[in-house]
């Protein structure tokens, strides 16, 4: 057995043992697809106020240029999805919020898993990431063979759904790489662009981010358009409409991970209770979550739009 197949057979086993779903390594080099893409989305500004996705441009499509001398993009998914939910008649947050920040709990895990590569191999330099940099983790997790993107641009694997997250490693190590993932199984399906309460999701598999709930309701710091209104079906915090639609999640099992169980006034909390939390009540809620983003204006923000 050479290196390379052995220090991918030795990385994946130490991915599985950490807690992750699936692990794929892709070589680091330039997107060739992606770019043409992403411009052309850049260009229709579906990405609304989130001026962001207009830096970084070159490194966003070719991880060399994020890590010097880096030939593997280690892609790995981290199962969220929860085993009880909120009450129906309250407002709603996206389940990848119930528990504590996904990019501190899985950052965490990512530093683990290169000490493990580096105390096994050796003199490895490389950087973790998890939704918080130029990567286009979706392309890459494709690339890595994990998974095919859906009509509503998130993985989706056969025996997972979509439930869960993305995160990679760049490293300067060559390893084995998987085939890419190339069959994409919605078929003629389209249950998530019918679905979707403000027709964010576009026939051709683009996302007008513009549009999209989570957007409204995370990113957008100005008012929310009133063209909008009655259109966000009690959605407060993200949205999760796409994916509670799609067939491949009734394969989706509750994760086992501590640190993404909710609070039970999360799951208890009535359309009352939240129209009149208060700031001390937001902390203690959402102590370590990712809800703290929006912070106590954005959410309340977002329950007076519900409630008008």
């Amino acid at each position: 057995m050479n290196n390379s197949k052995k220090h991918s057979q030795f990385i994946k086993k130490q991915a599985k043992r950490l807690g992750f779903l699936d692990c794929g390594i892709a070589k680091a080099e330039f997107l060739e697809k992606e770019a043409p893409r992403l411009e052309s989305w850049l260009k229709n500004e579906y990405h609304g106020e989130m001026r962001y996705m207009e830096n970084y441009f070159d490194k966003r499509l070719d991880p060399r240029l994020l890590i010097e001398g880096a030939k593997s993009v280690i892609s790995l998914s981290y199962n969220y999805y929860p085993e009880d939910t909120q009450r129906e008649d309250s407002y709603h947050i996206s389940k990848y919020a119930y528990g504590e920040d996904y990019h501190l709990v899985i950052k965490q895990k990512l530093r683990e898993l290169l000490y493990c590569i580096q105390e096994e191999i050796g003199q490895v330099n490389g950087r973790a990431f998890v939704d918080s940099a130029p990567v286009l983790e979706r392309a890459w997790a494709e690339k890595a063979g994990l998974g095919w993107n859906g009509k509503h641009s998130l993985l989706i694997q056969k025996q997972q759904g979509s439930f869960f997250f993305l995160a990679e490693l760049i490293i300067d190590l060559e390893l084995e790489y998987d085939v890419p993932f190339t069959t994409n199984h919605c078929g003629e399906c389209t249950r998530c662009i019918d679905a979707c309460p403000t027709d964010a999701i576009l026939p051709n598999s683009t996302i007008n981010g513009s549009k999209c709930i989570s957007y409204f309701t995370i990113e957008l710091r100005d008012n929310i358009p009133n063209e909008f209104k009655n259109s966000f079906q009690d959605w407060m915090f993200g949205c999760d409409v796409c994916q509670d639609v799609c067939p491949w999640n009734r394969f989706s099992k509750p994760h086992s991970e501590p640190l993404f169980q909710p609070k039970r006034e999360l799951l208890e909390m009535t359309k009352n209770q939240w129209e009149e939390i208060t700031e001390e009540t937001f902390r203690k809620v959402f102590k370590k979550s990712a809800v703290k983003r929006t912070k106590y204006s954005g959410l309340t923000r977002n329950i007076q739009f519900l409630k008008e």
